[in-house]
């Protein structure tokens, strides 16, 4: 009896997936494997939020492995450990698993090749499953990686994705008895956010008919809506793998149009940011692009940042939007982050951090690039931008609807009135701003030598 491991990672589905494919090709009998990680949990990277979605993508992947007679064996432990006990249980011959771009998914890689090194059992890494085309796949001559995204984009375009895999009809497990904890449970994690999403496979591909369906139309000219909330809502099922990238590239495609061109540019700058920490582990808390900053550290104005209290509403709806439902609009992204980096001047690994710890889609290469991106320290090719939330407040929430619905101290404030509401002559329960504009501004560029 041939016997192989799949190591579910960042690749929790059944459709489209090329490692458990390629195992079920290869093997009469697969074990489904996902390790609960002790170094995950020493991290810090197991924030509540994705405990629970993760709680309910294991679920939906072993009922979906159930109904093809096989099920989720679930461990809790070191990863290396865990498989190679596995592997000694089962008699395996070969480990398939998803390439990972982080510094800890290569040291994971490298440990596992290790613990099979004298067991007979080969370690098979499979690219192109996390995202729609494997970095390095197109690379500038004499480089690495793409460190620009238009020329990124355009090699990335040509190239094309993998064909689409369909869900495996059966899973064979191994004859006799293997021993697994118990699923973990959304009802167990404590400190979710209210709002949280429903996680797993089956919601995934729910969503993704809707949009591609409905809504990714109207994509081109309303993804920077704050209000319309005209975006995917993917992300956390991109991160979790419960929605694979290149199917999603494929089918976007497919239906074409404005609004689907935008959305696969959209997927490109995933695959690029990838791409980049894939080059450069080290761009996860290290500046890509230094530029000496001497970053300030205003515990107060910090605190106000994070609870939606700086007195510029756009900016406390977008935070007021990440607490309660562990995501956020992606312009609101762009506007927090750019906030707190350029008008506030703190380190954008403060803001990455607390994202991290909130983000039900927090992934380290595109929420760390993202930050450095708008902070000028990464791959953006205008490092001294500054956003005015006014403006910007005006442009993509014109009618002050987003305000209006996460800054409820706010929400008898008439129009676009409300981003301004210290001109507001009634007293209203709203902090003042924490920061004059125009003097965060010079302080900014004096700190970048530009005055």
């Amino acid at each position: 009896m041939n016997v192989a491991v799949v190591l579910f990672t960042s690749d929790l589905r059944l459709h489209d997936n090329p490692v458990l494919r390629s195992a079920l090709r290869d093997a009469d009998r697969v074990v489904p494997l996902f390790v609960r990680d002790d170094a995950v949990h020493r991290a810090g990277f197991d924030a509540p939020n994705r405990l629970a979605f993760l709680a309910d993508c294991l679920a939906d992947l072993d009922a979906g492995l159930r109904q093809r007679g096989g099920r989720l064996i679930v461990r809790t432990g070191a990863v290396a450990k865990e498989v190679r006990r596995l592997v000694e249980e089962t008699g395996a011959g070969a480990v398939h698993m998803a390439a990972g771009v982080s510094g800890y998914a290569a040291q994971r890689e490298e440990q596992l090749r290790t613990a099979l090194a004298d067991s007979g059992c080969e370690l098979r890494i499979h690219d192109a499953v996390v995202t729609a085309l494997a970095p390095g796949r197109v690379v500038p001559a004499g480089k690495d990686h793409f460190a620009v995204f238009t020329p990124y984009f355009r090699r990335w375009e040509a190239a094309g994705v993998r064909g689409t895999l369909t869900a495996p009809r059966t899973v064979r497990l191994p004859d006799g008895e293997l021993s697994s904890d118990d699923l973990p449970s959304r009802d167990d994690v404590k400190n979710i956010s209210p709002g949280l999403a429903e996680g797993g496979e089956q919601a995934g591909r729910k969503l993704v008919t809707s949009w591609l369906t409905g809504d990714m139309g109207d994509y081109a000219d309303g993804h920077d809506d704050l209000a319309g909330d005209a975006t995917s809502r993917l992300s956390p099922h991109l991160h979790f793998g419960t929605v694979s990238a290149a199917e999603l590239t494929t089918r976007a495609r497919e239906k074409g149009g404005p609004g689907g061109d935008a959305f696969v540019r959209q997927l490109a700058w995933r695959d690029f940011h990838h791409q980049v920490l894939a080059a450069r582990h080290d761009a996860s808390w290290s500046d890509y692009r230094p530029r000496q900053d001497r970053w300030r550290s205003d515990e107060d104005e910090i605190t106000a940042w994070k609870t939606g209290h700086t007195g510029y509403p756009v900016v406390d709806a977008a935070m007021r939007q990440l607490a309660h439902e562990g995501w956020m609009h992606n312009r609101g992204r762009l506007l927090a982050a750019s906030f707190l980096t350029k008008t506030l001047y703190v380190d954008w690994r403060v803001g990455a951090r607390h994202f991290l710890e909130l983000l039900v889609d927090g992934d380290i290469a595109n929420n760390q690039l993202n930050w450095q991106w708008v902070a000028g320290t990464g791959t953006d090719t205008r490092p001294n931008r500054v956003l005015n939330p006014v403006t910007q407040a005006k442009r993509y929430d014109p009618r002050g609807d987003y305000v209006r619905r996460w800054v409820p101290e706010l929400a008898e404030v008439k129009g676009s009135a409300v981003h301004e509401p210290w001109k507001v002559k009634d007293t209203l329960d709203y902090p003042e701003p924490v920061v004059d504009l125009g003097e965060a501004r010079t302080r900014f560029e004096k700190a970048r030598g530009l005055d």
